[in-house]
């Protein structure tokens, strides 16, 4: 009888020691990656707003008061202001880094307060753009293709205060890119907009002669000058890397060489380059070009042929 008991207590103690070992692993096993809740969209934000005032802060906590979990990133808020050109640039140049989901918010707004429309509109890559119905999203969706326009008319989308007639980027912009970040379908936003206000962007033109195109920007803050006029293009003159290139800048000659990369000329020597967007660009190197040689676009620009004698006029 006392081994029968011994038995059992030794029995008794190994199953207390099973059940422990049992609950520790269970307690160390590593969590199931698929129950990670799924992020939010992230909203990409870029105004003409600048940094001088309250008006990009205020934004910020429109959006956080309904999408408080929502990521929000920043492209810039210095866009040269009313300037709805260098917002297209910009915005067309971001676009392809960001996945399918993302919300763009852009507010570069000169006809706020009128007859223009606040939209949303989706791309077919399944991003989103909250924006002004002025041209801003033309070059992207020339690109990434059109899928559907929405103009923000249910109040629901809107701040739920009285809407001002010069803050849509508070009342209107804000709170129907934080709805979108929240899951919300675009669709219920408002009427379907089948035709959005086109905006021409510059192109450069090839002829006979070279080719006519424009600075259309700076790359700031160092002062290069940003063209319209692509490698394919430059190339297509019969350029090649090394070559000297005399361009006419506002109908000034300059000779430049053309070259790969900024420490290929002495420190404060001008050069021609192809930038990282495919543009060809004019720089000084560690140096700021637009303020050593009096250039703001727009400006006209001509490059010739190579070998070309011909002048342009």
């Amino acid at each position: 009888m006392f081994l029968w008991l011994q038995n059992k207590a030794l029995l008794t103690m190994l199953f207390i020691f099973a059940g422990v070992a049992m609950g520790c692993a269970n307690a160390s096993a590593p969590k199931d990656a698929t129950a990670t809740p799924a992020r939010k969209p992230t909203i990409v934000f870029m105004t003409d707003f600048g940094t001088a005032n309250d008006a990009v802060a205020i934004c910020r906590a429109v959006i956080a008061g309904i999408a408080p979990d929502a990521r929000v990133m920043d492209i810039t808020h210095q866009v040269t202001p009313f300037q709805i050109e260098e917002a297209s640039r910009f915005l067309y140049g971001v676009t392809p880094y960001y996945p399918a989901g993302t919300v763009f918010l852009v507010v570069v707004d000169p006809g706020v307060g009128t007859s223009r429309k606040a939209v949303i509109v989706k791309s077919k890559k399944g991003q989103f753009f909250v924006v002004p119905d002025n041209g801003l999203v033309s070059a992207v969706i020339d690109r990434d293709g059109f899928e559907g326009a929405r103009e923000i008319t249910n109040q629901h989308w809107m701040i739920q205060a009285a809407i001002s007639s010069t803050f849509h980027g508070r009342d209107i912009f804000s709170p129907a890119a934080a709805h979108l970040a929240e899951g919300w379908d675009y669709t219920i936003a408002g009427p379907e907009v089948p035709q959005l206000v086109r905006l021409t962007g510059k192109t450069a033109e090839v002829e006979a002669k070279g080719i006519t195109g424009e600075i259309i920007g700076l790359d700031d803050p160092y002062g290069s000058l940003i063209t319209d006029v692509s490698k394919e293009d430059l190339e297509s003159l019969g350029y090649s890397l090394d070559d000297k290139v005399t361009v006419q800048v506002n109908k000034k000659p300059v000779t430049l060489p053309y070259v790969k990369t900024f420490m290929n000329v002495p420190v404060g020597a001008s050069l021609l380059y192809v930038d990282s967007r495919g543009r060809v660009g004019i720089a000084v190197n560690q140096g700021n070009y637009s303020k050593k040689f009096s250039i703001e676009p727009p400006a006209t620009l001509f490059i010739p042929r190579k070998n070309s004698t011909a002048r342009h006029k």
